[in-house]
Parts: C-alpha cells; sequence; structure tokens
C-alpha cells in the first residue's frame, strides 16, 4: 500500500482485527480520523482473506484504507503481538507515539498534531 504524497503530515499506521471488540469499539472514530487524514493506513491483522476482512467492513458500515496480513507477517515486522495498536509517525520519518488497546479519536487527533508540530 502507498500512501498518498503528503510528506509533510503524521502517518498513522493502526492494527486492528475482524475478531478483536475493542477494534470495533474504536472502528467509528478510526473511520473519521482516516477520512480528515490522508496519511492513515489500517491493518487488519489475522482476519482471514480479503474478502473475509471487505464482509466484515460492510457489514460493519465501515470504510477506511485496509492492507490485510493474514498471517501476521506486517504485524510481526512492526514488533505487534496484540491488538489495537496505533503507531504516529512524524514527517521526519520517526514513530512518536505508540497505543496499545483502546485509544479515543481525540487522543488519536491530538497525538496526530503533536507529531505534526
Amino acid at each position: 500500500y502507498i500512501l498518498p504524497a503528503h510528506p509533510d503530515r503524521p502517518v498513522l499506521v493502526h492494527f486492528w482485527a475482524t475478531w478483536c471488540p475493542v477494534c470495533r469499539t474504536e472502528q467509528s472514530s478510526i473511520a473519521d480520523i482516516a477520512h480528515d487524514y490522508p496519511n492513515a493506513i489500517t491493518v487488519a491483522m489475522q482476519s482471514g482473506k480479503s474478502e473475509a476482512v471487505a464482509n466484515h467492513m460492510r457489514e460493519q458500515g465501515i470504510a477506511f484504507p485496509v492492507v490485510n496480513d493474514p498471517d501476521g507477517s506486517i504485524a510481526r515486522a512492526w514488533g505487534v503481538h496484540a491488538v489495537p495498536v496505533s503507531f504516529i509517525i512524524a514527517p521526519d520519518g520517526k514513530v512518536r507515539f505508540v497505543e496499545v488497546g483502546y485509544t479515543t479519536g481525540i487522543g488519536l487527533r491530538l497525538r496526530l498534531w503533536l507529531a505534526g508540530i
């Protein structure tokens, strides 16, 4: 997945799973943030085939950019062992925040703002 070219803005990389109840609680906040921030991408960790992830998103009424990680290899490369996890990367490429577990939409937006200043 290639993000749109917005090198001057922070990046949100959010790991989640279809089977995760906490992730479901966060879904609407993540969708709202992804709508407002072009540098947002999510990774569906160990949630089955791409079709299963697409069906889940359709059933839940959510839409945001997602990369499917059916075997968890992307998650392992990022050191993710549980979901949800959000990484906020500053425009300089440094990871500024790592949030494990439930995080409010306002909390993520604040961290995105802080990573951009």
